[in-house]
Formats: structure tokens, C-alpha cells, sequence
């Protein structure tokens, strides 16, 4: 048996009863977007087009279009926002399709499906969802979002920046007012005033800076 099947035993998620890490009423969260290049978005803006190539898009369907399913990807500290937009090149790019460092409050507590510790793999899978085939992971992020509807997302480990926590945020949590009226930092990577926080990170990354 694969450590991985590549589509979740749906009756055994239902069974079983899921791990839940709440994010607090005022959690930061943090993420990079990016307000040119062919998709533009905005700070707090939910990806109903899907699904594309992220590993936990729950959209249906083949090939993406526009539907009522959605996705925020985040995480808890600006490194690893950086270590796992840029990891495909391993350059901070400050420019190209004109990316934003965005940190906000939670205004409303989030309780996502935790797959940080070992609930993977009583759910029949393992810490390769993490790392596989990202095809497999979006089946299993279909399985999830249809098993535990009290849950807005997930949380999981980032595999390319020491395990820390990373998260995605569904239409569910779109609709219960995840985010605020305004974020708490909100800075372009173009910004002279934030060059030396993008250093310090690429230092610690091994990534370099353009």
C-alpha cells in the first residue's frame, strides 16, 4: 500500500475524528500576493478559479474555471510566506509581477484541520502529502473539505521551511469574515523600507534577493 494513496478512503474520514487547530480571534497570519502578471489579486482575496497546480486547491473539476469553492494560502511568520512562494527559483524577486507582503488579524477564530501531527496517518495517509504528487494532495484536500464541513481550511507543515506551520483558507472561512477591514502590515517587496527584513530572510533561507 502506497504511504500516500492517491485518493482518500472517504468512509474511513468520516469515521474518524479529525485533529482541529483553532486560530484565535486575532492570529496574524501572513501571505504574498502579487497585483500584476496575468492574475492580479488583492490582499484578502479568495482564488475561486481552480484548480491550478497548488498542492491543496479543493476546487472540482478539470480544467480550472471559476467556482463557489476558494482558497487563501498563508502562514504564520513572513519567512516562510518567502520560502514557499519563491522556492521553484530560490530568488526573492522584488519585482516581477509586482508582489506584497501582507500581515493581518484574524477577525474571526478559524479552526482548521490539522495535519501537522499524526492524524495524516490515521486518516490513511502520511507526511508525503506534503511532499508527493500535488495531484494527490488536492484529492485529498476534496476529501477533507467534504468530511469535516466544520472545518475553514487547513494546517500543515511547510516542507521546505523546517516544518513551520503553513495554512489554507477555504470559502468557508471567506464566509464566516476570516479577514479584517484592514491588515496591520502592509508593504510592497519593492519597498526600500522593508529591503534589509528580505535579506535577513533570504540569509536565512539560502535564497538570494533580485
Amino acid at each position: 500500500m502506497p504511504k500516500v494513496p492517491r485518493t482518500p478512503e472517504i468512509t474511513r474520514l468520516d469515521a474518524l475524528k479529525p485533529d482541529v487547530h483553532t486560530l484565535p480571534t486575532g492570529a496574524p497570519v501572513w501571505r504574498i500576493y502579487f497585483r500584476a502578471g496575468r492574475h492580479p489579486t488583492r490582499w484578502d482575496h479568495f482564488r475561486h478559479a481552480g484548480p491550478t497546480a497548488a498542492r491543496f486547491d479543493h476546487h472540482l473539476g478539470q480544467p480550472a474555471t471559476y467556482q463557489d469553492r476558494a482558497v487563501l494560502y498563508a502562514a504564520c511568520d513572513p519567512a516562510t510566506c518567502f520560502a514557499e512562494v519563491f522556492q521553484h527559483t530560490r530568488v526573492i524577486n522584488r519585482w516581477h509581477k509586482e508582489p506584497w507582503l501582507v500581515g493581518f488579524d484574524t477577525a474571526v477564530p478559524l479552526p482548521l484541520l490539522d495535519l501537522t501531527g499524526s492524524f495524516t496517518t490515521r486518516a490513511g495517509a502520511s507526511m508525503g502529502l506534503m511532499t508527493g504528487a500535488r495531484s494527490t494532495a488536492r484529492n485529498w484536500a476534496r476529501g477533507f473539505y467534504d468530511s469535516y464541513p466544520a472545518t475553514v481550511g487547513l494546517r500543515y507543515p511547510s516542507s521546505i521551511h523546517a516544518n513551520r506551520p503553513a495554512m489554507v483558507l477555504t470559502d468557508r472561512a471567506e464566509a464566516a469574515g476570516a479577514t479584517p477591514g484592514h491588515p496591520r502590515f502592509h508593504r510592497a517587496l519593492g519597498d526600500p523600507a522593508i529591503l534589509s527584513l528580505l535579506k535577513n530572510i533570504a540569509r536565512t533561507l539560502g535564497y538570494a534577493v533580485s
